[in-house]
């Protein structure tokens, strides 16, 4: 039997693209559930100060756990932000006993709000604009919504982006008209190309909300394909395709490296392209994430201007 002697490529970056990584990490933040959260011992020893954490709300979830988790991760010095998943939410009442719970037990300032991967809504609310426009979220210093660069067919279902951007352009109206502080948190992707091309085209339309661009976490290439596929990632699945037909690379597992570069060299050559910030999906372990992203020059934390 034949044996691969496989090994992780360890030729040093350039100083320039080393100094590129590091201007396109700094500030990152990461998306946790209550159940991964649970694994960490303890997020300071991972995360920079200041990292902003995500806490996806998972259909089922209760709130309880939602809330504790939020409120254990801000006492370690951690700017939380809890998912509020449009279709889960009841009513208008059930939102306001959740942030009620989440303001007044675990200090939370800052929300994503989306539509949500359900397709009954379980009440009254199908879209994050319908919960932006309870009031309910005027006292939060940061709201972010969700953003598919690659489409999302849960919303267009011929495959376009109209109804998808009409909603872009509503989030948009919204932002001039408040003093919000608000960013579009994207699915995760894994070609540099389509993702530059979304965020040139929702620019040209005016859309100038700035954008957190998704980035899957190192992990087995199996595990990236299986969640890629369940969450709808387009024409950018075909980069771990074909990586899967290599064996050489098959059993290594897939790290961001090259994505984020393309991003960070298209960054640094254009200063006003609209990515403001890398969000991570651990999908191979936060433990691993937080390594490979500190290991590649993200140890800064949250920005002055992203604060």
């Amino acid at each position: 039997m034949a044996l691969f002697n496989f090994r992780r490529d360890t030729t040093p970056a350039t100083s320039g693209n080393r100094a590129e990584m590091e201007a396109f990490l700094q500030g990152f933040s990461m998306e946790v559930m209550p159940r991964t959260a649970e694994k960490v011992e303890d997020f300071r020893a991972l995360l920079p100060k200041g990292t902003r954490v995500y806490i996806a709300h998972i259909e089922g979830t209760p709130i309880e756990e939602m809330v504790a988790t939020a409120k254990r991760i801000n006492a370690e010095g951690f700017p939380v932000m809890p998912h509020f998943p449009a279709r889960i939410i009841k009513d208008k009442a059930t939102l306001a006993d959740w942030i009620a719970r989440y303001q007044g037990e675990a200090d939370v300032k800052q929300a994503l709000l989306l539509g949500g991967g359900v397709a009954t809504p379980a009440g009254d609310f199908d879209s994050s604009m319908q919960l932006i426009e309870t009031g309910l979220f005027d006292g939060f210093d940061r709201l972010h919504v969700a953003g598919h660069p690659e489409g999302n067919k849960d919303i267009d279902k011929d495959g376009g982006d109209r109804i998808v951007m009409q909603a872009l352009k509503w989030k948009q109206d919204f932002a001039n008209r408040t003093d919000a502080k608000m960013a579009i948190a994207t699915q995760f992707c894994f070609d540099a190309g389509p993702v530059i091309d979304w965020v040139n085209k929702i620019n040209a339309e005016g859309v100038k909300i700035p954008v957190h661009i998704g980035v899957a976490g190192p992990a087995k290439l199996q595990t990236l394909i299986k969640f890629a596929i369940a969450c709808g990632v387009g024409p950018s699945l075909k980069v771990l395709q074909k990586r899967a037909m290599d064996v050489t690379k098959l059993l290594l597992p897939y790290e961001p490296n090259e994505f984020i570069a393309d991003l960070a060299a298209h960054k640094a050559a254009n200063p006003d392209f609209g990515i403001e910030s890398v969000h991570f999906f651990p999908l191979g372990g936060i433990k691993t994430n937080a390594q490979w992203a500190t290991d590649n020059g993200g140890a800064s934390g949250v920005p002055a201007n992203q604060a």
